[in-house]
């Protein structure tokens, strides 16, 4: 089918364009470039423009016959948002109820919508589940959790069939090498490590050496991009029998700040300064997934659980772009 990629032009967007591309479908992607890079999208249509335009969306829905949307156009950081809520509810949640608006104008009722498990907040249990209480304590987690409810409301009046997918910490890059993170600033763990590797940043800053885990540093769900991508596949075919799917995606396994560093020193070859400093405020000491429901509903399993393997995609894909894409 075809399939309206808003922000496909960015890390976790690009790589699943190209696997949308290689399972058959026909990726179209639309940007406005704003965090996405054009040579991220390599063989599919591009659209320059802005999914909060109605009326332009309106017609890239018409003009190329959508039938799937799939939404990663989202402002992703938690910093950012807290300085400035109203810029992430502009672009999170307005700019989606337009898009939302435009597809049911156009009759597009398949939705595919990157979550991210901040809309649980700081939990009291560990795993997390996906009944566990939604509290987000940031407007990225807050904007994030509107969206869901936006789209389990429209999903009742039968004019939205829609996956919500709650990402943990998306990591990796593609196993060609050619499509990673590039944020700017870059604000993820793996990423600013290999920075500190290259000689790009003076240190690695580890914020709390003093939690309750094995080595006193907070303890992370890491899934690999790839996984992340094979289950919004799998989610967009479970809306062919459903109105409604919500779902983490974790490997439910934690790693520590200090076993990524130790990690990224042994793929890398390559020593820098780690910096110890005291923690940062509403850091929880472990953040894991419970993705079971994933597993047994969509038949879904990360192929790419340990971290020597993620670590290894993400460096070999900064080694081929030392300067990123470059734009």
């Amino acid at each position: 089918m075809r399939v309206l990629v808003c922000g496909g032009a960015g890390y976790i967007g690009s790589n699943m364009t190209a696997m949308l591309a290689k399972a058959g479908h026909e990726p179209i992607v639309l940007d406005n470039l704003s965090k996405g890079h054009r040579a991220a999208v390599r063989n599919a249509r591009f659209i320059l423009g802005d999914f909060g335009d109605y009326d332009f969306t309106v017609d890239v829905l018409r003009k190329y016959g959508i039938a799937a949307v799939m939404h990663f156009a989202a402002y992703i950081e938690v910093g950012e948002s807290v300085s400035q809520p109203l810029r992430y509810y502009d672009n999170n949640v307005s700019r989606t109820r337009t898009l939302l608006a435009a597809m049911e104008t156009v009759g597009v009722r398949k939705f595919v919508f990157s979550s991210t498990a901040a809309v649980y907040g700081m939990p009291d249990r560990i795993p997390i589940t996906e009944d566990t209480p939604k509290m987000p304590i940031n407007p990225y987690g807050e904007t994030k959790w509107s969206v869901e409810r936006m789209c389990h409301f429209q999903s009742e009046t039968d004019k939205l069939r829609y996956a919500a997918l709650r990402y943990f910490n998306a990591c990796g890059a593609g196993f060609d090498a050619t499509l990673g993170e590039d944020h700017h600033p870059e604000s993820h763990l793996i990423p600013l490590i290999i920075q500190a590797a290259m000689g790009k940043r003076d240190n690695i800053r580890i914020f709390g050496i003093d939690y309750s885990t094995p080595d006193g540093t907070c303890v992370r769900d890491y899934i690999h991009v790839e996984d992340l991508c094979a289950a919004h596949l799998l989610a967009l075919d479970k809306l062919d029998n459903v109105a409604e799917a919500v779902y983490n995606l974790g490997n439910g396994t934690g790693y520590s700040v200090r076993q990524v560093i130790d990690t990224v020193r042994r793929v890398c070859g390559k020593d820098f300064k780690v910096v110890e400093e005291d923690r940062r405020p509403g850091d929880p000491p472990v953040l894991t997934a419970d993705a079971t429901k994933a597993q047994n509903e969509l038949g879904w399993k990360p192929r790419y659980p340990d971290l020597e393997t993620i670590v290894q995609t993400a460096w070999a894909f900064h080694a081929a772009h030392p300067n990123g894409y470059g734009d």
